[in-house]
């Protein structure tokens, strides 16, 4: 057993009870926001939160992380005031998210720049992770990096170095956004692996994108773990594919390199939100608990193996 992090304070790992390994509360550009987003409504957006988040609850689910940092929006007062009125339990992460460059703020500083200092990035991912984020008292529990179709830019391999340089030198677990489609996972694990960090800690997000088994059986027995996790995002692969992809995986016996999310939110600023529900409509945190577990128990997959997913390998991700 492991102590992790939450937002309302730290907990046993054999408390985490059955857990999404990623999901989102707000993914929100602040600066977007208080510029162009003339109707905001905090109080509103917060009490819509902790609706779908009760609702999560109330559907069985005990824990969710939030992997949305510096990038996407990352605001742990507004997850303090959501994380307070209810009883899931919320671990948020640190890290930075890009698929090219990396924020001005780090582009002259750091080894062999312009202001020629250790990595800046990973002083400030450890001080998230070990003494808390901002003011707020809140410790991230886990890190997150990115690499997409673009690759290993220089921006990104930066970053992707410096989590898993953090990674090594804290303990702390990786969750890496991938294109699975260009087999990105493959690089995020060699890239981390040269920094020290342990393959067994890593999800590879996204991996339920793609319906390629050698690839994701041979991501997987590098140790690492299989982000099953865009459940509802049917515009980039069909419910059936994901299904049939899991099942066939449990059926190899990788039941326990798998876990489960959405990739979901309560809310973003990417799209339009009408046009959101109409193209994806189930897309929201409801939808594993009522159509993909059924589904899954519907085409064989054992309750101890949808045991394993939610709760066995999350758990081990942290211990």
């Amino acid at each position: 057993m492991s102590t992790v992090q939450t937002v309302t304070g730290s907990i046993d790992s054999a408390d985490m009870g059955k857990t999404f390994v990623h999901e989102h509360i707000f993914v929100l550009g602040e600066e977007y926001r208080q510029n162009y987003q003339y109707d905001w409504d905090e109080e509103q957006k917060i009490a819509d939160a902790v609706r779908d988040l009760n609702e999560l609850k109330g559907l069985g689910i005990d824990t969710i992380f939030d992997p949305t940092v510096i990038g996407l929006g990352r605001y742990i007062p507004r997850i303090q005031q959501i994380a307070a009125q209810t009883d899931l339990n919320i671990v948020v992460a640190t890290g930075l998210y890009t698929y090219n460059e990396i924020p001005f703020q780090f582009h002259y500083s750091g080894p062999g720049l312009l202001f020629d200092i250790p990595e800046p990035l990973v002083t400030l991912f450890t001080r998230d992770l070990t003494e808390g984020i901002a003011d707020t008292g809140v410790r991230a529990a886990f890190l997150k990096c990115a690499i997409e179709e673009q690759g290993l830019t220089p921006g990104v391999e930066r970053v992707m170095r410096a989590v898993g340089q953090t990674s090594a030198q804290t303990g702390a677990p990786i969750t890496v956004h991938t294109n699975p489609h260009t087999q990105s996972g493959l690089v995020a694990q060699k890239i981390l692996a040269e920094e020290g960090a342990d393959l067994t800690k890593v999800v590879i997000g996204h991996s339920g994108d793609s319906t390629d088994l050698d690839y994701l059986m041979k991501v997987a027995d590098a140790g690492s773990i299989l982000g099953m996790d865009r459940f509802g995002l049917d515009v980039l692969l069909p419910f059936e594919d994901r299904i049939n992809t899991i099942v066939e995986l449990a059926k190899r016996g990788y039941a326990d390199r798998m876990a489960l999310a959405h990739d979901a939110s309560c809310f973003i600023d990417w799209f339009d939100p009408e046009a959101k529900a109409q193209t994806v409509p189930k897309w929201n945190f409801r939808h594993i608990s009522e159509d993909v577990l059924p589904a899954l128990t519907e085409r064989g997959v054992t309750d101890e193996q949808i045991t394993t997913m939610l709760v066995d390998v999350p758990r081990r991700y942290f211990e």
